[in-house]
């Protein structure tokens, strides 16, 4: 039997978290929330994720310290981390791909297309 896949969301709006929770676990999904940066990596310190969803704007450390941090490494910088933020302008998009960044998807997002996303990358 396959090893239920873990996804940790990383995301300061409630709301947000509530759908990706809901649509992650009805999936099959195994999923752990961070609201702010600095708990986000204390969770993939207790335990590292098969994927990781993180935006860019979050208190403590922003998504682009959080991506620094876990690309700099060795036990996390190959973990899949797909980028869910509302910023889209070029400089945003490009910065977090040269971090690292495996995927990046605009806020709003189809859900659909976040799922699909998120199969390919752990695939």
């Amino acid at each position: 039997m396959a090893k239920t896949k873990s996804v940790l969301v990383c995301d300061d709006d409630e709301l947000l978290v509530d759908l990706l929770e809901y649509r992650l676990r009805a999936r099959g999904f195994d999923v752990t929330i961070a609201r702010d940066g600095g708990a986000a990596l204390n969770a993939v310190g207790d335990r590292l994720p098969d994927v990781i969803v993180l935006d860019t704007m979050m208190p403590v450390l922003d998504g682009y310290g959080v991506l620094r941090r876990l690309r700099s490494k060795a036990e996390t910088e190959k973990v899949p981390v797909l980028m869910l933020t509302a910023r889209k302008g070029e400089k945003d998009i490009v910065g977090a791909l040269e971090l690292g960044a495996n995927d990046y998807l605009v806020k709003p997002f189809l859900p659909e297309e976040l799922m699909t996303r998120l199969q390919r990358l752990i695939a």
